[in-house]
């Protein structure tokens, strides 16, 4: 059986997930956020996949987050510029 996956935060580093997670205008980054800290509380990656958000996410796409975060903190779990108004030849 695998082991549980953990956060373990600093008490700085929570409070700056806590208040971007609270006045972010992205909600997507809202919801990555909070997903965080519910993992770092002490839920498992899937209990907040399936009931901690407001909506379900697959398990898998949680601990993307969570590696992403462990990666490159805050700016990885922001998505990247998409191309815009480039028409396909």
């Amino acid at each position: 059986m695998p082991v549980p996956r953990t956060l373990t935060l600093s008490t700085s580093a929570r409070a700056e997930l806590a208040h971007a997670a609270r006045t972010d205008a992205r909600p997507y980054v809202r919801e990555r956020w909070s997903a965080l800290l519910k993992i770092a509380a002490g839920a498992s990656i899937r209990q907040v996949a399936q009931q901690g958000l407001l909506r379900r996410r697959k398990p898998d796409t949680v601990a993307d987050w969570l590696n992403r975060y462990e990666a490159a903190g805050l700016a990885g779990l922001v998505q990247l510029p998409r191309r815009r108004g480039t028409a396909w030849p």
